[in-house]
Formats: structure tokens, C-alpha cells, sequence
């Protein structure tokens, strides 16, 4: 059973494009409030923030990627049945 992804068993998921922009948008407002913090502390956290977002923004456009792929192949997903897999 998955926790926040659209399954079988979670039918009212979400999917993961939609919480990884969720979590971008978060680390990008917390971000804001230290950028101009210049203690050597502050701007590392701010460097590791913006090293996150990266990898985020690519996990996004995987994700995005995984359910074009599924949408063109097998059609919309239909109440957390699965378009692949068993």
C-alpha cells in the first residue's frame, strides 16, 4: 500500500510530479527567508537547498516523462487501477 502515490489501495493519491512540485515550492519559500543571512552556516544550508532543487526539478521531469509514456501507451489512469505491473 502506498502512503501519497495513486495505487490500487489509494485510489485519491496523488501523483509524483504533483508532490515533488509541491515539496520544489516549499523548499524554494524556506529558501527565501535565509538568502540574505551571510553566516557561513546560512549559505551552506542555501547551497545544499538549491543542490536539492536540481535533483528535484529532474525527478519532476522524469516523473512528468514516466506518465506521458503511460498515458500515450495504456491511456488515463482509471481509479488507481494499474496501467502496468501487476
Amino acid at each position: 500500500m502506498t502512503h501519497f502515490l495513486i495505487s490500487e489501495d489509494k485510489p485519491d493519491g496523488y501523483k509524483l510530479e504533483d508532490i515533488l512540485n509541491v515539496l520544489r515550492r516549499d523548499i524554494l519559500k524556506r529558501s527565501t527567508k535565509i538568502m540574505d543571512d551571510d553566516r557561513t552556516e546560512a549559505q551552506q544550508v542555501l547551497d545544499n537547498s538549491v543542490n536539492i532543487l536540481s535533483h528535484i526539478t529532474e525527478a519532476i521531469h522524469l516523473a512528468e516523462d514516466s506518465s506521458a509514456i503511460l498515458e500515450k501507451a495504456f491511456g488515463p489512469s482509471r481509479s488507481g487501477s494499474p496501467r502496468i505491473g501487476k
